[in-house]
């Protein structure tokens, strides 16, 4: 099963519909779905302790989001979409890694 997506062709000025495998719309609807629950878990977080806070869940739903929407934007070849991706990886990954360097008590 293939869906079929819209995008705006530069050299047309139109849109152009493009087949994408039905599989990889899936990954990244649920990439984008993990991508978005960082922001629900962080607000109830918040709420609950009545302050601004960012929980370890944050990080993981984002590096795990970012990771599969990184996937679908290889698939789609929008390089715009793969080095905000990619970017966005590096503050995740490092956010964990000072995270269990705060619960090891490494310095």
């Amino acid at each position: 099963m293939v869906a079929k997506s819209c995008t705006l062709n530069p050299n047309q000025g139109a849109l152009n519909m493009q087949d994408i495998p039905t599989s990889w719309l899936i990954l990244g609807l649920i990439g984008q779905a993990l991508f978005s629950m960082r922001f629900l878990i962080q607000w109830i977080y918040s709420e609950k302790h009545k302050k601004s806070i960012i929980p370890h869940a944050f990080w993981y739903f984002s590096l795990a989001g970012g990771l599969t929407l990184l996937s679908y934007a290889i698939l789609r070849q929008d390089p715009v979409f793969i080095i905000g991706q990619g970017m966005g990886l590096f503050v995740y990954i490092r956010n964990l890694m000072l995270i269990r360097k705060e619960h090891t008590g490494s310095t």
